[in-house]
């Protein structure tokens, strides 16, 4: 008897079904970023990384053209079960050498990407980037005083929906377009109100025009580098603009305190949103951006994102860059831990646990939620990957250190 079928013998002797478990699993579509492959460099070079945003760590193998970032993500993928679809930046749009405004750009200098997405049979979602531009020097964009640079930003976030709503329509799967802000302030404010009535302003103007192809999300942090006094864009702000003007609101694990968790705000927050874009991340004290690792959070996260009483309306993202490991495999690290705690909040026994909880019965809910901890969680997961065509752990990795010495090493 093979181990999964062991495995399998054992959950079903808990009422729990492995195979409902790994179709579900094999259902549920991963947003991977692109900027893990390249610091967040992108292709435009119009200015320094900034607004409270950092990559730590000089790792060789870099990507520095837009083939090489799509080669690197193709080798990813191929190392990460299930559906994935990719997350672009505003600043990897191909210009072919000519200068092109951020605020001018359209679905034309993301050709290649739609192309490669299209080949691949990949969903694109996208961002408008507010930062690394002159524009953005003085830590402010959509909420800058100066009229003039805050047409500048409200264009470039407009021009990102349309980009986005183009992605959907030729691809056949809406796009989702995240806006995220670096507006902020290193020491106290005086007036805190005044940036937040401009923002809210500006994005009213970004939304205006109705798209039928994608669907907007707004990104709350609670500080950045160089911003940790004051966040125009605050969870508050964001959760009320989400809420009045129904938009998805996305909920970054690491734009929280260290000690604030996500899994309790899904529920609270999903009864009166049209959905919400959940960034996995990994904050460590004041830093945002580690890969993901198999924490309880990270469990008790997707566990309320699959388990809730709208998981078609959850989103489910990676966001982090780490320049200090092999950029592949930080890629292939952080998705296949989440794709794992995607499985684990499956392979709960959620049958057993409503029924204990429906009878005051806390004693056995209790126990029942610690003894799933140690289930066995790996057979099944490596039936997963075998289903993927993907490699099991401990076999993934050799792949990515031939790729290292074979591709990456020649950069």
């Amino acid at each position: 008897m093979t181990t999964y079928a062991l495995a399998k013998e054992f959950y079903a002797s808990r009422g729990i079904d492995t195979e409902a478990a790994l179709q579900r699993l094999a259902e549920i579509p991963l947003s991977i970023h692109c900027w893990q492959g390249d610091d967040v460099g992108g292709f435009e070079h119009a200015g320094s990384l900034d607004g409270g945003l950092a990559a730590t760590g000089n790792y060789p193998g870099k990507a520095r053209t837009a083939d090489e970032l799509r080669a690197d993500i193709e080798q990813a993928f191929a190392l990460i079960p299930g559906p994935k679809r990719l997350n672009l930046h505003a600043l990897y749009a191909e210009t072919n050498g000519k200068k092109i405004s951020r605020d001018e750009l359209g679905a034309d200098q993301f050709s290649n990407w739609i192309a490669w997405a299209k080949a691949g049979r990949i969903a694109l979602d996208f961002n408008p980037s507010f930062f690394a531009h002159p524009n953005a020097a003085s830590g402010l964009t959509l909420s800058h005083p100066d009229p003039a640079l805050r047409a500048f930003w409200v264009r470039h976030g407009q021009a990102s929906r349309r980009i986005a709503d183009a992605f959907g329509k030729i691809l056949g799967t809406p796009a989702i377009t995240n806006f995220w802000i670096p507006d902020g302030m290193k020491d106290t404010p005086f007036d805190r109100a005044a940036p937040r009535a401009r923002l809210m302003d500006s994005l009213d103007q970004v939304f205006a025009e109705p798209m039928r192809h994608e669907f907007d999300a707004v990104e709350s942090k609670l500080f950045g580098v160089g911003l940790e006094s004051y966040t125009v864009g605050s969870h508050e702000f964001y959760m009320g603009y989400a809420l009045s003007r129904q938009k998805l609101l996305c909920l970054d694990v690491g734009h929280f305190h260290p000690t604030e968790t996500l899994a309790d705000k899904l529920s609270a927050l999903l009864p009166f949103l049209p959905g919400i874009l959940l960034h996995l991340s990994r904050g460590v004290r004041w830093d945002s951006d580690h890969v993901v690792t198999f924490t309880d959070d990270l469990l008790a996260t997707l566990d309320q994102a699959l388990n809730c009483q709208a998981p078609e309306r959850v989103h489910i993202s990676l966001d982090y860059f780490d320049a200090s490991i092999n950029r592949v495999a930080a890629w292939v690290i952080g998705a296949r831990n989440a794709r794992k705690a995607m499985l684990a909040a499956l392979l709960q026994p959620r049958a057993a646990l409503k029924k204990a909880e429906a009878e005051f019965d806390y004693t056995t809910r209790l126990a029942l939620q610690e003894e799933a901890k140690t289930y066995p969680l790996l057979p099944i997961w490596d039936e997963a990957c075998r289903r993927a065509v993907t490699p099991i752990d401990g076999e993934w990795l050799p792949i990515v250190k031939h790729y290292e010495t074979t591709q990456l090493a020649k950069r």
